[in-house]
């Protein structure tokens, strides 16, 4: 044998191992994507999911691109009340009114009055007046109340009055002289007949009243008592026009 055959037998022998080993690989290969299609339609058989072999061999597809569409807003419902369900109308509810357990200080504002002050904590004008009227940050002329803005009025607890009066006794020495807080109704000849007194010595002792008509509840008198007998009763008629008010606390004067 020479040595150009020998060197042609060695590649053919390198050719045809060459091919065996595709062959095994491509019968590798085969057998191996056949046991895998025999275990997929298996499993597929087992589970009774029905098989598309479309898409097991289906080719790459571009992947679409998803849009969220927003869903409609459902329209809102229109609920028709029967005349048994209609809700009611609500009341406005009214202005608090100021409650208090004792005296305050009040602040008067513009257009304020001792009688609007009065109105508004449900009290006696009188009472409020009479309260004020020794305060001297007020300095009160009870004959013309007049209130600033800014003024402290003094309101008294709920249910306070002037201090009840007392009577003179008959056994006062006639001439003693008392100090009389006139009261709304007053008049001085009322207070005269009240106190067994006369007009002429009241407004003797009294000086700077000039006109007997123009007294004003709160107003400070100094009244001489027990000046004339007192009639019965039943033989004086009383004018209800001068009937005294209230007669006030008498304090002797010196």
């Amino acid at each position: 044998m020479s040595e150009k055959e020998s060197t042609k037998e060695i590649i053919n022998s390198y050719r045809k191992r060459k091919s065996q080993s595709w062959q095994n690989m491509l019968l590798f290969v085969g057998t191996g994507l056949l046991i895998i299609l025999g275990a997929a339609l298996l499993i597929f058989w087992l589970t009774g999911t029905q098989l598309n072999i479309g898409t097991i061999f289906a080719s790459k597809t571009p992947t679409p691109t998803v849009t969220y569409t927003p869903s409609p807003i459902p329209p809102t419902a229109t609920i028709t009340l029967t005349p048994t369900e209609a809700v009611p109308t609500e009341t406005p509810s009214p202005s608090p009114t100021p409650t208090r357990s004792g005296a305050v200080i009040y602040i008067a504002e513009e257009d304020d009055t001792f009688f609007s002050i009065s109105e508004l904590f449900d009290m006696d004008i009188f009472t409020l007046l009479v309260y004020n009227a020794g305060e001297d940050r007020l300095n009160l002329d009870l004959s013309n109340p007049i209130l600033f803005v800014g003024d402290e009025v003094l309101v008294p607890a709920p249910g306070a009055t002037v201090p009840t009066p007392t009577s003179i006794p008959y056994d006062v020495l006639p001439g003693f002289r008392v100090e009389y807080m006139v009261r709304p109704g007053d008049s001085v000849g009322s207070i005269a007949f009240a106190l067994r007194s006369t007009v002429e010595d009241i407004l003797k002792y009294n000086e700077d009243l000039e006109d007997p008509n123009a007294i004003y509840p709160g107003q400070i008198l100094i009244v001489p008592v027990n000046l004339v007998t007192p009639v019965p009763t039943d033989e004086v008629q009383i004018d209800p026009a001068n009937t005294p008010g209230s007669i006030s606390t008498l304090t002797p004067s010196p």
